[in-house]
């Protein structure tokens, strides 16, 4: 069975508020920290977040790549801005990152069929 990046980012949501509760301090840093790093600046949003896709990526992280593909489609990113991504992670990390550069081509396909579904919203 394939795994659905929509139910491993809901469960990794679920389990987040239970350490938001649990270790606040952390949580609330963390946030602050991801605020920060993905601020527009020199680079755009859209640029950071597909660092941060190449990084979940060739860290072999489901939910990382489930998060950041869907922050990338919120961002507007394009089929071509996504496979050049994934081509760079292949060159840079082999067959383990072209493994899941596959994984981020499934959640790219998974969140933007569900939002086709909804009539493009």
């Amino acid at each position: 069975m394939s795994k659905s990046f929509s139910t491993i980012t809901h469960d990794v949501s679920k389990a987040l508020g239970t350490l938001r509760h649990d270790i606040p301090e952390t949580i609330q840093g963390f946030n602050a920290l991801a605020k920060a790093a993905l601020s527009p600046g020199v680079l755009s949003a859209l640029d950071k977040e597909l660092i941060a896709l190449a990084i979940g990526v060739t860290s072999r992280c489901d939910a990382c790549v489930g998060f950041h593909v869907k922050a990338l489609i919120r961002l507007g990113v394009s089929r071509e801005q996504l496979m050049e991504t994934l081509a760079v992670c292949t060159y840079m990390g082999g067959g383990p990152a072209l493994m899941y550069a596959a994984e981020a081509v499934r959640a790219y396909e998974e969140f933007t069929a569900g939002k086709a579904a909804a009539g493009g919203a």
